[in-house]
């Protein structure tokens, strides 16, 4: 958590959005790495691969494309870590299964199963409650902040309260729509 800023009722209610805004975010983020039927980039984004003694992520030593719905391509820029990358994206829980030309890491991004499915839908709900937590938290958090804040009426902070719970309201309803899509794109034949 970052330091709040000493203040204004005004600048818990903005420090308070803020959090709850990049609980969103992460939830969104979290969610491009959750497989659906489309092959897109942000599914190798958590791979990490052994390069030069360290664990690095893949983006930092490769190439990813999506050339077509149903393929990635993976072209790393030192050749002499292809086996490394194969390594990793095999390593990952993603259950995909890399083909490596000498040259190109292709991924071909199978069907997804009717079981497998409800296990992508089980991660997306797990990412979202996650993201659920840290935005109630961040109101709880303000919430004390704005009980201690001094020299102000008793009206003033309880109008701050509506506010920080009325942005609590709207972000929670943000996680759930993105819940809705996300889920809705998954279990997409």
């Amino acid at each position: 958590m970052t330091p709040a800023p000493a203040g204004t009722l005004t600048d818990h209610v903005k420090h308070a959005k803020q959090m709850m805004d990049k609980a969103v975010e992460a939830v969104k983020r979290e969610f491009a790495t959750v497989r659906t039927g489309k092959a897109t980039t942000a599914l190798l984004d958590l791979v990490r691969v052994e390069a030069y003694g360290n664990e690095m992520p893949l983006t930092q030593v490769a190439t990813v494309a999506a050339p077509e719905p149903k393929l990635l391509t993976v072209q790393p820029w030192d050749r002499s870590l292809l086996k490394a990358v194969e390594k990793g994206i095999l390593a990952s829980d993603l259950g995909l299964t890399p083909a490596n030309d000498g040259n190109l890491i292709r991924i071909p991004i199978p069907p997804l199963t009717e079981e497998r499915r409800k296990e992508l839908v089980k991660v997306v709900h797990k990412f979202a409650e996650e993201g659920r937590v840290a935005i109630r938290h961040a109101r709880t958090d303000t919430m004390n902040r704005i009980k201690k804040t001094e020299h102000v009426s008793s009206d003033d902070q309880k109008h701050a309260e509506k506010e920080v719970q009325k942005t609590h309201d709207e972000h929670l309803k943000a996680v759930d729509a993105a819940v809705k899509a996300k889920e809705a794109e998954i279990m997409e034949v």
